[in-house]
């Protein structure tokens, strides 16, 4: 099972419906473990440290971030980007879709952009 980080400003909504559908979902907030006015790099560190998959709607800084730590040979656990202009429902639908049928390590180094 996939575990997750979301980031700070990520829909609620989705959050959840995520955990409504899949209530054993290994999902933290970053607000639950006090990174929540820390910066991304800081966020992305932690995510690492605890290999979570990040969370993030943040299309315009955290996938550079996120590439930065990979060009550093930095570990990271993964992103999703989820397009915040994404119908809440297809969000849930596509990121179940990756938890249920997808393993940890192979989002290990990766950036994926949803909608899929």
């Amino acid at each position: 099972m996939l575990s997750l980080l979301s980031d700070e400003n990520f829909n609620g909504d989705v959050v959840r419906g995520l955990l409504l559908r899949s209530p054993s979902l290994d999902l933290i907030r970053v607000q639950d473990v006090g990174l929540r006015q820390v910066d991304d790099v800081e966020i992305l560190a932690w995510a690492a440290m605890n290999d979570r998959i990040l969370l993030t709607h943040d299309r315009a800084t955290m996938p550079d971030f996120a590439y930065a730590r990979l060009t550093k040979a930095e570990p990271m656990a993964g992103m999703f980007v989820v397009n915040d202009r994404m119908p809440i429902r297809q969000a849930i639908d596509e990121l179940l879709l990756l938890l249920d049928y997808s393993e940890p390590a192979e989002w290990k180094g990766t950036v994926l952009y949803l909608p899929l």
